[in-house]
Protein backbone atom coordinates (compact mmCIF):
# COMPACT_ATOMS: atom_id res chain seq x y z
CA UNK A 1 0.00 0.00 0.00
CA UNK A 2 2.86 2.64 0.74
CA UNK A 3 4.45 1.41 -2.53
CA UNK A 4 1.46 2.48 -4.50
CA UNK A 5 0.89 6.07 -2.25
CA UNK A 6 4.55 6.63 -3.34
CA UNK A 7 3.69 5.86 -7.09
CA UNK A 8 0.48 8.28 -7.35
CA UNK A 9 2.79 11.10 -4.92
CA UNK A 10 5.37 10.81 -7.95
CA UNK A 11 2.93 11.12 -10.73
CA UNK A 12 1.25 14.14 -9.13
CA UNK A 13 4.33 15.40 -8.76
CA UNK A 14 5.25 14.92 -12.17
CA UNK A 15 2.16 16.33 -13.73
CA UNK A 16 2.18 19.37 -12.20
CA UNK A 17 6.02 19.97 -12.93
CA UNK A 18 5.02 19.27 -17.02
CA UNK A 19 1.79 21.22 -16.34
CA UNK A 20 4.19 23.98 -15.26
CA UNK A 21 6.28 23.82 -18.58
CA UNK A 22 3.12 25.74 -20.50
CA UNK A 23 5.15 28.76 -21.69
CA UNK A 24 3.72 31.50 -24.23
CA UNK A 25 3.43 31.83 -27.52
CA UNK A 26 6.25 30.53 -30.32
CA UNK A 27 7.94 33.83 -32.15
CA UNK A 28 9.84 34.10 -35.01
CA UNK A 29 10.50 36.65 -37.87
CA UNK A 30 12.66 37.32 -40.72
CA UNK A 31 13.33 40.73 -42.44
CA UNK A 32 14.91 41.44 -45.88
CA UNK A 33 18.74 41.85 -45.04
CA UNK A 34 18.81 44.60 -47.95
CA UNK A 35 16.31 46.84 -46.93
CA UNK A 36 17.78 50.21 -45.46
CA UNK A 37 16.22 50.53 -42.51
CA UNK A 38 18.23 53.46 -42.25
CA UNK A 39 15.98 55.73 -44.24
CA UNK A 40 12.75 54.70 -42.55
CA UNK A 41 10.84 56.87 -40.27
CA UNK A 42 7.67 56.99 -40.48
CA UNK A 43 4.68 54.15 -40.20
CA UNK A 44 1.35 53.85 -41.44
CA UNK A 45 -1.30 51.14 -41.75
CA UNK A 46 -2.74 49.63 -44.90
CA UNK A 47 -5.89 50.71 -46.24
CA UNK A 48 -7.09 46.87 -46.64
CA UNK A 49 -5.78 45.49 -42.74
CA UNK A 50 -6.12 41.37 -42.60
CA UNK A 51 -8.29 41.66 -39.31
CA UNK A 52 -11.14 43.84 -41.13
CA UNK A 53 -14.23 42.58 -42.24
CA UNK A 54 -16.60 43.42 -45.11
CA UNK A 55 -15.10 46.92 -45.49
CA UNK A 56 -15.20 47.40 -41.88
CA UNK A 57 -13.11 48.01 -38.77
CA UNK A 58 -13.28 45.39 -36.31
CA UNK A 59 -12.76 46.12 -32.90
CA UNK A 60 -9.59 43.16 -33.31
CA UNK A 61 -7.92 45.61 -35.87
CA UNK A 62 -8.43 48.67 -33.27
CA UNK A 63 -6.11 46.86 -30.60
CA UNK A 64 -3.98 45.74 -33.21
CA UNK A 65 -3.63 49.46 -34.51
CA UNK A 66 -2.90 50.72 -30.40
CA UNK A 67 -0.35 47.87 -29.66
CA UNK A 68 1.54 47.75 -33.51
CA UNK A 69 1.64 51.65 -32.83
CA UNK A 70 2.97 51.83 -29.29
CA UNK A 71 5.76 49.71 -30.05
CA UNK A 72 7.02 51.54 -32.87
CA UNK A 73 6.61 54.89 -31.45
CA UNK A 74 8.72 53.53 -28.67
CA UNK A 75 11.27 52.42 -31.61
CA UNK A 76 11.20 56.16 -32.63
CA UNK A 77 8.62 55.86 -35.54
CA UNK A 78 6.41 58.85 -36.50
CA UNK A 79 3.02 57.92 -37.04
CA UNK A 80 1.97 59.69 -40.42
CA UNK A 81 -1.42 59.57 -42.41
CA UNK A 82 -0.15 60.08 -46.15
CA UNK A 83 3.33 58.53 -47.65
CA UNK A 84 4.66 56.89 -44.98
CA UNK A 85 7.88 55.01 -45.07
CA UNK A 86 6.60 51.86 -43.88
CA UNK A 87 3.12 50.03 -44.20
CA UNK A 88 1.75 48.11 -41.73
CA UNK A 89 -0.68 45.03 -41.88
CA UNK A 90 -1.75 42.14 -39.59
CA UNK A 91 -3.65 38.73 -39.89
CA UNK A 92 -5.20 36.71 -37.07
CA UNK A 93 -6.24 33.14 -37.40
CA UNK A 94 -7.88 31.16 -34.96
CA UNK A 95 -8.43 27.31 -34.88
CA UNK A 96 -9.34 24.44 -33.13
CA UNK A 97 -7.14 21.47 -32.41
CA UNK A 98 -6.76 18.39 -31.23
CA UNK A 99 -4.71 16.58 -28.92
CA UNK A 100 -4.52 12.77 -28.35
CA UNK A 101 -1.56 12.03 -24.97
CA UNK A 102 -0.69 8.71 -23.54
CA UNK A 103 0.89 8.72 -20.41
CA UNK A 104 1.49 5.70 -18.10
CA UNK A 105 -0.62 5.58 -15.00
CA UNK A 106 -0.19 3.46 -12.06
CA UNK A 107 -2.81 0.04 -11.96
CA UNK A 108 -4.31 -0.39 -8.74
CA UNK A 109 -6.45 -3.95 -8.65
CA UNK A 110 -7.47 -5.82 -12.01
CA UNK A 111 -10.56 -7.46 -11.08
CA UNK A 112 -10.49 -10.73 -10.43
CA UNK A 113 -7.65 -11.62 -12.07
CA UNK A 114 -6.03 -9.17 -11.29
CA UNK A 115 -3.35 -11.63 -9.36
CA UNK A 116 -2.21 -12.46 -13.13
CA UNK A 117 -2.70 -9.01 -14.30
CA UNK A 118 1.77 -8.47 -13.99
CA UNK A 119 2.42 -11.21 -15.62
CA UNK A 120 0.44 -10.16 -19.13
CA UNK A 121 1.54 -6.22 -19.24
CA UNK A 122 5.09 -4.59 -20.16
CA UNK A 123 5.56 -3.26 -16.73
CA UNK A 124 3.83 -4.27 -14.14
CA UNK A 125 1.51 -1.93 -11.68
CA UNK A 126 1.30 0.42 -14.85
CA UNK A 127 -1.51 1.20 -18.09
CA UNK A 128 -1.75 3.66 -19.69
CA UNK A 129 -4.21 6.64 -19.70
CA UNK A 130 -5.10 8.22 -22.64
CA UNK A 131 -6.24 11.80 -23.03
CA UNK A 132 -7.75 13.72 -25.31
CA UNK A 133 -7.70 17.74 -25.32
CA UNK A 134 -9.54 19.78 -27.27
CA UNK A 135 -7.86 23.65 -27.55
CA UNK A 136 -8.01 26.86 -29.38
CA UNK A 137 -4.65 27.72 -31.28
CA UNK A 138 -4.04 31.12 -33.03
CA UNK A 139 -1.52 32.79 -35.32
CA UNK A 140 -0.86 36.58 -35.40
CA UNK A 141 1.57 37.80 -38.33
CA UNK A 142 2.89 41.31 -38.41
CA UNK A 143 4.03 42.76 -41.66
CA UNK A 144 5.62 45.97 -42.75
CA UNK A 145 6.29 47.16 -45.81
CA UNK A 146 8.74 49.10 -47.71
CA UNK A 147 5.87 51.49 -49.21
CA UNK A 148 8.59 53.22 -52.01
CA UNK A 149 9.34 49.25 -53.16
CA UNK A 150 5.98 47.84 -52.40
CA UNK A 151 8.30 45.10 -50.60
CA UNK A 152 8.29 42.93 -47.22
CA UNK A 153 10.87 44.23 -45.15
CA UNK A 154 9.86 42.56 -41.82
CA UNK A 155 7.71 39.79 -40.47
CA UNK A 156 6.58 39.11 -37.47
CA UNK A 157 4.66 35.64 -36.09
CA UNK A 158 3.26 34.69 -32.69
CA UNK A 159 2.09 30.70 -32.56
CA UNK A 160 0.26 29.35 -29.34
CA UNK A 161 -2.93 28.27 -27.53
CA UNK A 162 -5.41 30.92 -26.69
CA UNK A 163 -6.90 30.84 -23.08
CA UNK A 164 -10.43 31.29 -23.38
CA UNK A 165 -9.84 34.41 -20.90
CA UNK A 166 -7.91 35.98 -24.23
CA UNK A 167 -11.24 35.23 -26.51
CA UNK A 168 -13.49 37.20 -23.73
CA UNK A 169 -10.54 40.14 -22.97
CA UNK A 170 -8.54 40.74 -26.27
CA UNK A 171 -7.01 43.81 -25.80
CA UNK A 172 -4.46 42.74 -22.97
CA UNK A 173 -3.76 39.45 -24.80
CA UNK A 174 -3.57 41.60 -28.09
CA UNK A 175 -0.92 44.19 -26.55
CA UNK A 176 0.95 41.13 -24.72
CA UNK A 177 1.55 39.04 -27.89
CA UNK A 178 2.57 42.23 -29.94
CA UNK A 179 4.83 43.35 -27.35
CA UNK A 180 7.10 39.59 -27.67
CA UNK A 181 6.82 39.99 -31.48
CA UNK A 182 8.06 43.25 -31.68
CA UNK A 183 11.44 42.46 -29.34
CA UNK A 184 12.43 40.37 -32.90
CA UNK A 185 12.30 43.75 -34.68
CA UNK A 186 15.80 44.63 -36.33
CA UNK A 187 16.01 48.34 -36.00
CA UNK A 188 15.06 51.57 -34.59
CA UNK A 189 13.53 54.56 -36.58
CA UNK A 190 16.57 56.01 -38.65
CA UNK A 191 18.80 53.38 -37.65
CA UNK A 192 20.34 50.03 -39.59
CA UNK A 193 18.99 47.01 -38.73
CA UNK A 194 20.68 44.86 -36.34
CA UNK A 195 22.88 41.73 -37.65
CA UNK A 196 21.77 40.12 -34.52
CA UNK A 197 18.34 39.78 -35.28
Amino acid sequence: MNRIRTILAVSGVLAAILAGCASGPSIRSDYDRSADFASYRTYGFASELGTDRAGYSTLITNHFKRAVGRELEARGYDHAESNPDLLVNFFVAIREKTDVRSTPAPTVGAGYYGYRYGLYTGWPAYSTDVQTVHYKAGTANIDVIDTGRSQLVWEGVAEGRVRDEALENPGPAIDAVVAEIFTQYPAQAGAAASPSQ
